[in-house]
């Protein structure tokens, strides 16, 4: 049989692997891109930037409507899409970061990292940390009018949905420190099923099996950057920041990010962790359901965890 039309591996909806390594991502209709610019509904405008050409590392900045001279919390926000999919310049990730930027009154920078399996991890892992880098030294001056005319480098928050909240996590383990961690519907599993886990065999076997293809190499779920509780899983004091958030929802993640939230209770983190339990809701429903109440509930929680003092 001809290997670039012969299937290693096919995760339904989702994407396609050939015996040959070429990929077919089976959802880039849904994930349109959109331009940016101004949002006549928030009053946020954006733009792309270039972090390194070498790589094509890029991302999206949000400014909010202010005045010149003010400072204001800085978001760097990283998508999902099982690291394989998904885009900073997406429809979806677009209006959330648009919302997040006007109510929050932050700078946005949405990152648009490299995608698996071409580029496996930990390269996304890289990738976000090195545009965090660059975020922060605009501290000392930098390319960027935006950053370096209205960011307050005291208030930088990271926040990752589903794989970006995977990513988010692990790269809160490195040496940079910023004010807030939020992991929204975390992308973690494990090799043994936990008390009141739900049950789904072909979703879990196939984040497994897809997990392979993410990070070759790997033992699987019990790798430490996907399992917080496998043997040699980096201890969450190391997270470098101040406080965290947690996001949960109804799926077959749900259990998953509370183990994350009850190991910082655990460890002592005490007020400076919070959880927005949202209960019943599909994952990623913020994004689908932006206007929904459980979203309008965990957006103003988010909004309130950037504002607090």
């Amino acid at each position: 049989m001809n290997p670039d039309t012969e299937i290693e591996f096919e995760f339904p909806s989702l994407i396609r692997i050939y015996k040959s390594g070429r990929v077919e991502r089976l959802s880039q209709n849904i994930f349109a891109h959109v331009p940016a610019g101004l949002d006549p509904e928030t009053r946020v405008t954006s733009k792309d930037a270039v972090i390194n050409p070498s790589t094509g590392i890029s991302a999206r900045i949000y400014r909010p409507d202010i005045s010149l001279g003010t400072k204001l919390p800085i978001i760097v926000y990283c998508h999902g899409g099982c690291f394989l999919e998904g885009s900073a310049f997406d429809s979806l990730d677009h209006c959330f970061m648009n919302r997040l930027s006007a109510q929050a009154n932050a700078i946005g920078i949405s990152v648009e990292y490299r995608l698996a399996p071409e580029n496996p991890i930990p390269i996304p892992y890289d990738d976000s940390f090195e545009v965090l880098n660059w975020v922060i030294s605009h501290d000392m001056g930098g390319p960027d009018p935006w950053l370096v005319n209205h960011g307050d480098f005291s208030k930088v928050f990271v926040v990752g949905f589903s794989a970006g909240a995977n990513i988010v996590h692990n790269i809160a383990l490195r040496n940079v420190h910023f004010k807030g961690l939020v992991v929204m519907h975390p992308y973690f599993l494990a090799s043994r099923r936990l008390p009141s886990e739900p049950t789904n065999p072909a979703l879990r076997d196939g984040l497994e099996q897809i997990w392979t293809y993410l990070c070759p190499g790997t033992i699987g779920p019990d790798d430490p950057a996907i399992n917080l509780l496998a043997d040699g899983a980096p201890d969450l004091k190391g997270l470098n920041c101040e406080r965290v958030m947690v996001c949960v929802e109804g799926g077959e993640l749900r259990v998953r990010g509370r183990v994350y939230y009850e190991q910082l209770v655990k460890i002592g983190w005490g007020e400076n962790v919070e959880l927005v339990d949202s209960e019943g809701e599909e994952h990623g429903f913020f994004l689908a359901k932006p206007d929904s109440d459980k979203a309008l509930e965990m957006m103003s929680r988010l909004v309130a965890f950037i504002n607090r003092s």
